[in-house]
């Protein structure tokens, strides 16, 4: 398959072919994976247009292989990604946390599926806590982004690499195995952000200047906590200027469901029924999953008497929340362990139950 970049012309295609796609035209030149249901297909696409373009592929020997051999891309200043699923991604995480220690811009694309342990290939939202709290020792953050639609899973993959860069940090791509396994139409324009420079730290050989080294020990502890100072003043910055949401109904709402990923397509057809119904029901959408928009919710809760979190997991997201919303108001939770969203019709039913 060849996706032109052109303007106002749609293409349909599955959502994990649409994040290879979005990925090459961003600009990567290196792809490291290995297969694992549902986000094989990355790897599939990767595999032979990557090598067309003359850039670099590599069918690793396993998950830890795969996502190091992109931090040791990543030092050199390369767009460089892996893509994963779950329990594989469960592997990747020491490398993750070496990867934001030596502040480097890793992209990974994380297809969620049924957990815990090996779990099943069914689409699950259980890979919350892993991508936002971190599974890999010491202080550290994600930045993680959340698409609801195919069209979205390109556009996002754009932004993933985009802030990957500007801020040198470890940038997850969080959708599940509905998001890629399905077929929607897309506009692939052409990458819209401006390229960031990495030639001051990237290691790229040393003839003519002095030498650079990237690495994550600090022997003394006060140098410790000044390089921890550092990443937090940057991830202070990453929740001021990169926070992101989708709001709707929420001007005259008595109840808000927050949703993310691709069960915010029912949850927003629930509420629409529920507006059928006279109740005053909106939806928030947080794309941007870290950074969380704690802000916003705090604020919605001054008006609003009830958020009803819905997910595919036993109830993630409903912790962070809670924490924003600080006790102003209650915080319900619509859940399914694993599989496809409740329905619409569900959603509502239980709406009408907890109100």
């Amino acid at each position: 398959m060849v996706v032109e970049c052109v303007e106002n012309k749609k293409v349909l295609i599955k959502g994990n072919y649409a994040i290879a796609q979005a990925a090459i035209n961003a600009g990567c030149e290196c792809y490291f994976g290995y297969p694992i249901t549902p986000q094989s297909e990355i790897g599939e696409y990767m595999s032979g247009k990557m090598q067309e373009l003359g850039r670099a592929y590599v069918s690793a020997e396993s998950e830890l292989a795969a996502i190091n051999m992109v931090l040791g891309a990543c030092s050199t200043g390369v767009k460089a990604m892996s893509s994963s699923s779950s329990c594989a991604v469960a592997l990747m995480q020491e490398a993750l946390s070496y990867a934001t220690a030596d502040e480097l811009p890793i992209v990974l694309v994380s297809v969620m599926r049924g957990g815990p342990g090996l779990g099943n290939i069914y689409p699950s939202q259980g890979d919350y806590f892993q991508s936002t709290k971190g599974g890999g020792n010491g202080d550290y953050k994600l930045i993680v982004l959340a698409p609801s639609t195919v069209q979205e899973c390109a556009d996002l993959t754009y932004k993933a690499f985009y802030l990957a860069h500007k801020y040198k940090n470890p940038t997850v791509l969080l959708a599940d195995g509905l998001l890629g396994q399905m077929m929607e139409p897309v506009e692939f324009k052409p990458y819209p952000y401006p390229e960031i420079d990495n030639s001051s730290w990237a290691l790229t050989g040393a003839k003519g200047r002095d030498s650079r080294i990237i690495r994550s020990y600090a022997p003394l502890a006060d140098k410790q906590c000044e390089f921890l100072e550092k990443l937090y003043e940057k991830y202070r910055k990453i929740e001021e200027n990169e926070t992101e949401w989708e709001e709707i109904g929420t001007e005259d709402a008595d109840i808000v469901l927050v949703c993310f990923g691709s069960t915010s397509r029912n949850v927003k057809t629930a509420a629409k029924l529920c507006r059928e119904k006279g109740l005053k029901v909106g939806v928030f959408r947080p794309v941007t999953l870290y950074p969380f928009p704690n802000k916003r919710l705090n604020e919605l809760a001054s008006s609003v008497k009830k958020f009803i979190t819905v997910e595919v997991n036993m109830g993630q997201m409903i912790n962070d929340v809670r924490l924003a919303v600080n006790g102003k108001a209650s915080v319900e939770l619509i859940h399914k362990g694993v599989g496809a969203p409740p329905s619409p019709e569900d959603i509502m039913s239980q709406i009408e139950e907890l109100i």
